[in-house]
């Protein structure tokens, strides 16, 4: 895949005003939660703790009792990458990458030590989580003390407290609970100055769960119950979806929010207001992006999973009825006819703060057909990548047009506003043309190479009542608010990323055929331009990074502006 070409002054002065309100806005954030977790404040922090814990809760999170095996011998594998201990606290050794100790210090990996069901997986639970204790438990710095994580390792150790203290001393007993104590105290102080995001949603799920896997008063337990009930409005969309407008966010939220509905059913506490209408919009957007093959499209920083791990929380779905056809909050598309669906980013991205997942793919799309996915986006890395991340993020990562290899939306360099999106689309207009005769489809059109080079990229798609035939066209028009900019010889491209398990070749009329594994494949052809197969990657893999290949229409802007394009589906043929 082609890299992206780097922005010069004039397009980063352009960017100011869009940059100076969110250097402010993380100022004061970074200013207050010093002053929450500071000096001053620290004896808030630590106080009583509770005699002993209410309930266990459940943990929907699949489970492998043979990485209990490794973890027992000393090997832990965790977020793509291993760390052999040779005997040592895993807690006192620098993990391999920031998500390994952030998977680590999580303590989510309980859950395969509880599936392994014997007595040397509760010894090592007991005396792992003793080591982080002894070790990390009177600190508030570092990774182990992300909020995130702490809320992640709060959830953990109430789910899997069972086998944490199995057979354990009451010494070993009070020592657990009060630093499960300690640490929700931290997150009180330090939910209200963090960032807008699912990361904090996790925050105060964790702190609900808290209020009620503890002794505490009913004040405390309606206070943390109105705290989430304010981030469930607030980040769970009316169509179901999460503000980032990232598809799997809805499936790791759900894990936990499924088990905190069960919890406040069983001790008969009243629930937030909108956790039961939430969890089922959530649904409804899980089944909207779920592709033919029963995998999650791969949008605004959503990634590989395993299947299993979707269907350990579908199958708590009671909704029924068919996917939303649009999803009007999130604005996304789904084409769907005959076992062939089109899922299509039609929406502007998240601001601010909720972007720092967002990926500069607007009007990309996914196809999926049968038990293949055909056409996708790159996706994000399955494990904390840097180096791959960033280009993951770029709109030549995306199916969709790019002009002179720059990205429809910019991404902050700067380490103290993060990643976050400084520049994009300020406009996104789309139009649902069904009609009575079954076909499906979309014209949308947004303004992202506006500021650059004055131009708008439209974009149409349909689907055939049959589920048969996909027809496109990709326009690029003059904006009526920008001065054209552009030269003779700026190119622009159309990429069509395929799966890898997707194999292309040409036919005789040099058409370019997309086989799947079971013999079913699909022809794509241009009238207007001759189709070139490229080396792409494909970064959205359990397994990491894999070679792939793309579909790539190149052309000049000054020769033509408008290119068409075409699939059309061929059955495998019958076995005999």
């Amino acid at each position: 895949m082609r890299g992206i070409r780097g922005q010069g002054l004039s397009a980063v002065l352009l960017q100011f005003r869009h940059v100076v309100p969110l250097y402010f806005r993380e100022t004061w954030r970074r200013a207050s939660r010093h002053l929450s977790i500071g000096r001053i404040s620290t004896w808030r922090i630590f106080g009583a703790a509770p005699d002993r814990l209410v309930v266990a809760p459940t943990d929907l999170r699949i489970a492998d009792p043979y990485i209990a095996y490794e973890i027992h011998t000393g090997r832990f594998p965790l977020a793509g990458r291993v760390l052999e201990t040779e005997g040592q606290s895993p807690f006192m050794l620098v993990g391999p990458s920031l998500g390994f100790d952030e998977s680590l210090h999580s303590f989510r990996w309980l859950r395969h030590l509880r599936s392994a069901n014997n007595e040397e997986a509760f010894a090592d639970a007991k005396a792992l989580t003793e080591d982080w204790i002894n070790i990390w438990g009177k600190g508030r710095a570092g990774t182990a003390w992300d909020p995130n994580v702490t809320a992640q390792r709060i959830l953990a150790w109430l789910s899997h407290s069972p086998i944490i203290l199995k057979n354990q001393d009451r010494g070993f007993y009070r020592r657990f609970i009060k630093s499960i104590a300690h640490q929700t105290r931290y997150l009180r102080r330090v939910a209200p100055v963090m960032r807008e995001g699912e990361k904090r949603f996790r925050v105060h799920m964790a702190l609900a769960m808290a209020t009620l896997a503890m002794p505490a008063s009913p004040q405390a337990i309606k206070a943390a119950a109105r705290n989430l009930d304010f981030e469930l409005e607030k980040q769970i969309l009316p169509d179901g979806g999460h503000v980032s407008r990232n598809p799997q966010v809805a499936m790791t939220i759900l894990a936990d929010l499924l088990p905190l509905r069960q919890t406040y059913l069983n001790l008969g506490h009243t629930p937030p207001k909108a956790l039961v209408s939430s969890i089922d919009r959530m649904f409804q957007a899980l089944r909207f992006f779920r592709h033919t093959d029963g995998t999650l499209a791969l949008f605004n920083g959503a990634t590989a999973q395993p299947a299993d791990r979707l269907l350990s929380v579908l199958r708590y779905d009671e909704s029924a009825g068919e996917p939303l056809r649009h999803t009007p909050q999130m604005n996304y598309q789904r084409l769907s006819a005959r076992n062939t669906i089109i899922i299509a980013d039609t929406g502007l991205p998240p601001p601010g703060e909720l972007s720092t997942t967002a990926h500069a793919g607007c009007l990309s799309f996914e196809m999926s057909c049968g038990r293949n996915r055909y056409i996708v986006n790159c996706g994000a890395p399955s494990y904390f990548q840097p180096r791959y991340g960033r280009l993951a993020r770029a709109t030549a990562a995306h199916s969709t047009l790019t002009v002179d290899d720059t990205s429809s939306a910019m991404v902050s360099n700067s380490s103290f506003l993060g990643p976050v999106i400084i520049s994009g689309p300020n406009s996104v207009e789309v139009e649902r043309r069904d009609d009575e005769a079954g076909r499906q489809g979309f014209i949308a059109k947004h303004d992202g190479f506006a500021e650059q080079f004055g131009l708008i990229h439209e974009r149409s798609v349909q689907l055939s009542a049959e589920g048969n035939v996909v027809t496109g066209r990709d326009r690029l028009a003059k904006s009526a608010n920008h001065t054209l900019s552009i030269a003779n010889d700026t190119p622009a491209n159309i990429r069509f990323h395929i799966h890898p398990k997707i194999s292309l070749s040409r036919n005789l009329k040099n058409e370019i055929l997309l086989t799947a594994a079971d013999g079913e494949f699909w022809t794509f052809y241009s009238p207007d331009v001759e189709a070139e197969v490229e080396e792409d990657i494909f970064f959205a893999d359990l397994a990491g990074p894999r070679r792939s290949s793309q579909i790539v229409l190149n052309f000049l802007i000054a020769q033509t502006s408008e290119i068409g394009w075409t699939l059309v589906r061929t059955a495998a043929p019958a076995k005999k």
